[in-house]
Order: C-alpha cells, then structure tokens, then sequence
C-alpha cells in the first residue's frame, strides 16, 4: 500500500491543473490517467479542432480577397494529409509541455485505470494507451509516467475525481470513424468529406458544420430546437444563423431525426422538420454532435459511498468546495453538473479550488455566471452572464442595448456582420454580454471582467477604446447604455 496526499483520477483539464496546483502548495500528488494526460479537450477536442478551425479562417480568407477586395488568389486544393501534420504537430508539442509542467512539479503520473476501494483508497490498474493525434512514438508518449502492473493508493488529504466525459452516440448507429463520427474522431476520420450531416446544432455542432464548409464540403446542419445555440441569447443565434446560411450551410432547426443508417455512398437520414415534413437527408459523412455524456464506468462510487445522479453527473454536496457527501472526494470538470459549463477553463478554475481546499486554503468559488461561452465558427459567437429572456425571467427591471459590429469603422472593414448586445439591470449592473462576429472569442475577455465585477454601464463608460477595433463597438454599446452615446443613439 502506498500514501500519498492527494490522488488525482484523470489527466485531462481539470485532473492536470488539480495536480499542479496542488504541487505548488506543496502536497504530494499522483496523477492516474488510463490514456494521455491533457485528456479530451488537447487530444481530440479543444486544441486540434481549433488549430483546423485556424486553416479553415485562412481559407476564408482567401475567398473574401477574391471576391472583396480584389486579390487574384483561388484555393486550388486542400492538402489533407499536411494539414493534419500541423495540427498532430501542434498537439504533440502542447501534451509534452503538459508532461514537462507535471513531472517539474514533482507529479507522480500512473499510466492506469483507477477505481476507489473506499473513501480514501484507490487501486490502479495498468492500461495501454488508446492512441491520439500525436505523431511521437509510443514509449516516447509515456516516458514521463510510471507503468504499474497494480498499486494500491491511499490519500492522506483526499481524491479529486476527473474522469471527464465521452460524446453521446445514436443507438444503433455506432460511430464507425469513417461514415458516422463524433466529436471524438471527426478530425481523424480519413481524408475530407464531400458532404456532412451534423447533427445537433451546440457549439460543437456548429463548430464541425462551420470547419467543414469553409473546406469545401456541403453540409447540412439540423438542430432539434428551434434555434440553433439554444442556451445562448436569442439575438446570437439568429445572428449566427444568418451568417451560417449565408456562406452555404443548410440549416434545419426544429427538425428531429426520424432514422439514419449508413448506405454505400455514405449516410442517409429522415428528418421531420418544424413543418412536418420528412426529407431525406444524404451525405457522405455523419457527425453526431447531440451532447456529451459523465465518464464513470470502472470508476468504483459505490465503494466509496458514492452514487452518481439520475443524468450520470457526481453532484457535489458543497458546492464552495465541490466536495462531495463522502468528506475529503472532490469533484472537477466534465463529472459536474450544471451550473458548471463542462468547458475547459471552467475545468482549470474548478482544479485550482479543489487544490486549494486540499491544501487548507479559503479560496472563493468559482462563480459560474461569469464564465465565458465561445463558439468558434464562422462567425464566431461570445457570451457571458445571463441572456436578455433568462434576465426577464429572473424578475429584474431590465435595459438592452444592441449594437451592430458594422456600425463601426473596423466592423466595416471585416464586413461579416455581427453584434453587441448588453444587458443590465435598470440602474444596476451588467447582467449580460454577447458577442457574434470576426474575433469575439478574443474580445469576451474584458466583458467576463464586467460582469464579474458587477460593473454598471456607467463604469465601463469611463474607459476609452482603441480606434479602429471591434472592441470600440462593446464601448459604445456601453456608452450608450450609460446615457453618452456618441455614435450610436
């Protein structure tokens, strides 16, 4: 039997960035993860779709040079085969500096299956790796973990579970990575499809459907509900909606599946739209992008106490610490349930708490309503607190502003469209920002600060921005608001 203080079950998000936080305040960590530590969001979700999102922006561009502004320059082709070099080499470099960061904070790694024994035990179970993006070899891929054939750990301090989630799939039509993919395999299933079917119209499904059209494929995008991003503010889904169709994506919203099946020239799917009609969709790849499900298979609650709820989530009985009704088990990341996002740096927020719990620290809770929500297609989406419908619903007076991005001088040089929209509460502060247009993900950074500060229009006012910027629209969206509108009335 071995001890340490704290054990750590998975390497993704929120298990790596526990267990560096956590060395850093000087407690001894190990770290079990049954594959790669950087988990889904490094190896098959948030960084190598971004790095293939990036070369989908560039080929974007290209086309608006032509038809804009006069740039001779065409896409002869897309070298697949290159560009997913670049974007495996990208996501090798990132997963050896999260290896290097854990083994220089002294983070024990077992390469292992861990399943609780008891409330303050853990056995590990030697695993292979299931294989990733990242081009090194195999033992180069585990140089930095120790291979166990069986230990048995017990934590001093306590066990941080981090085991993530796995994308929920259509029964009885199981993701082959070929003609039917998930989130999980898309960017490695071979070559680019002509057409794709996505279906569900999320983040991720909007992402997929966007990446895929900017490379050329026809793509259809169908959504059970009545609009596309159904969690965010009304106007930013008609917004992006608008721009989705406009660069040649179907989009189908208020339409069910009826049934799929694959076919020899890929799959073919029966939908009933919004107005009771049935087409027949077909194409020669489907992506299921219908939501992502808690991983806790193998993960031993039981032994420990612990029962997962009736939607597979671990729900912590104290949320200012996310500890859980067994005292001394935490719980980070993708395991939550709402409030928490299930985003990535939600998931760094919720590590950095737990080690600090674990640690004997008072730190502050991670305050969900000012956690950023992006959408990386084309247009890009960014939001933060409530919606304006949510802000109606909690009761409050509430003023709306809206600004178009193309009312100022840099909105019209990207000429994408897109805007601002606040909302705060009548003589209160900002309950709300959402963004849609070229680069917002890069701009909701200063509006998190808004609102989790509990800025009033009137605050933020008093701060000039850059001319020419986008951001120069968030300012007058807030000027206004504030009673100082200069360009906007």
């Amino acid at each position: 039997m071995h001890e340490t203080d704290v054990i750590v079950i998975g390497g993704g998000t929120g298990g790596y960035s526990t267990a560096l936080r956590a060395a850093a305040l000087g407690l001894e960590v190990v770290l079990a993860e049954r594959d790669l530590v950087g988990g889904t969001c490094l190896h098959r979700g948030c960084i190598p779709s971004k790095a293939m999102l990036h070369a989908a922006e560039l080929v974007d561009g290209i086309t608006e040079a032509r038809e804009r502004w006069g740039v001779k320059a065409t896409v002869d082709s897309v070298d697949w085969p290159a560009l997913t070099a670049t974007r495996d080499d990208i996501v090798a470099r990132n997963h050896r500096g999260v290896e290097g960061h854990l083994a220089h904070a002294g983070v024990r790694v077992l390469r292992g299956t861990a399943t609780l024994t008891g409330p303050r035990s853990v056995r590990v179970t030697a695993t292979a790796p299931a294989g990733g993006p990242a081009p090194e070899s195999r033992e180069d891929r585990v140089d930095r973990v120790d291979r166990v054939d069986r230990q048995e750990w017990t934590a001093r301090r306590g066990i941080v579970l981090a085991t993530g989630s796995r994308p929920r799939v259509l029964p009885g039509l199981e993701p082959d990575g070929r003609q039917v993919v998930t989130s999980d395999d898309a960017l490695f299933a071979p070559g680019l499809p002509d057409s794709v079917l996505v279906l569900g119209g999320g983040a991720i499904g909007v992402e997929y459907a966007s990446l895929h059209r900017s490379l050329g494929a026809r793509v259809t995008l169908v959504e059970a509900a009545d609009r596309l991003l159904p969690l965010e503010d009304a106007d930013v889904s008609r917004h992006l909606t608008r721009g989705l169709k406009k660069r040649g994506v179907e989009v189908l919203t208020g339409a069910r599946l009826e049934s799929a099946g694959r076919a020899a020239d890929g799959v073919r799917a029966i939908v009933r739209t919004a107005r009771g009609e049935t087409p027949e969709l077909r194409a020669e790849r489907l992506l299921v992008a219908v939501g992502r499900a808690p991983v806790t298979d193998g993960l031993g609650l039981a032994a420990a106490g612990l029962a997962t709820d009736p939607r597979g989530f671990v729900a912590p009985a104290d949320w200012t610490r996310l500890e859980t009704a067994v005292p001394g088990i935490h719980v980070v990341g993708d395991l939550l349930p709402p409030p928490s996002p299930g985003l990535a740096h939600a998931s760094f927020a919720e590590g950095m708490l737990v080690a600090e719990v674990l640690a004997g620290h008072s730190p502050r809770p991670v305050d969900y309503a000012a956690v950023p929500r992006v959408t990386y297609s084309s247009p890009q989406t960014a939001a933060v607190g409530l919606s304006e419908a949510a802000a109606r619903d909690s009761g409050r007076k509430v003023v709306v502003n809206t600004m178009p991005l193309t009312a100022v001088a840099k909105g019209m040089v990207h000429g994408q469209g897109g805007m601002v929209k606040v909302v705060a509460e009548q003589d209160g502060p900002v309950l709300g920002v959402h963004l849609v247009g070229p680069h917002v993900s890069e701009m909701i950074a200063e509006s998190q600060l808004v609102v989790g500060w509990d800025a009033e229009p009137s605050d933020v006012a008093q701060h000039i921005h850059p001319h020419p910027t986008l951001s120069e629209a968030v300012g007058e969206a807030f000027l206004t608001l504030a009673g100082r509108g200069l360009h906007q009335r």
